[in-house]
């Protein structure tokens, strides 16, 4: 099931349609769940959004690099896999699997992948609005 649109999981809970259960879980490993978009060149996310908070699982090549930017919401960061360094207010913290941190809203960040690519989960509450459908940039 997609979760854009009017038919979306979330969408037909908050109509008080009933709904299997199993159109809420999904698979880190399936890339045809989510909504896609293209960060930069070599970083990719798969985006699910929900109604108080979105998860982004964002994939980042080898050596590549986000611009640094700022958005209202609230973000919160894991990496799962790899290393890199994230820039947050001008300071830059190396990070590496398993390492997780916090981004207030308002606050320009970005990331440097090493050279083994990284994974990272990232949480934003509240959904930022133009992450609710495919694109491409970092938008804010």
């Amino acid at each position: 099931m997609s979760l854009t649109g009017e038919g979306t999981a979330y969408e037909r809970q908050r109509k008080g349609e009933h709904i299997m259960a199993t159109e809420n879980f999904f698979n880190i490993d399936d890339p045809s769940q989510g909504i896609s978009r293209q960060l930069a060149e070599g970083i990719t996310t798969r985006v699910f959004p929900g109604e108080q908070a979105m998860l982004s699982l964002v994939r980042c090549d080898a050596n590549s690099a986000g611009s640094i930017h700022s958005h209202p919401e609230e973000q919160w960061g894991m990496c799962l896999e790899g290393s890199g360094v994230r820039n947050q207010d001008g300071i830059d913290v190396p990070f590496k699997k398993g390492d997780f941190w916090c981004t207030p809203g308002g606050v320009k960040h970005g990331i440097r992948v090493g050279p083994d690519g990284a994974i990272v989960l990232d949480i934003f509450a509240p959904p930022r609005a133009e992450y609710r459908k495919a694109g491409s940039g970092f938008g804010g």
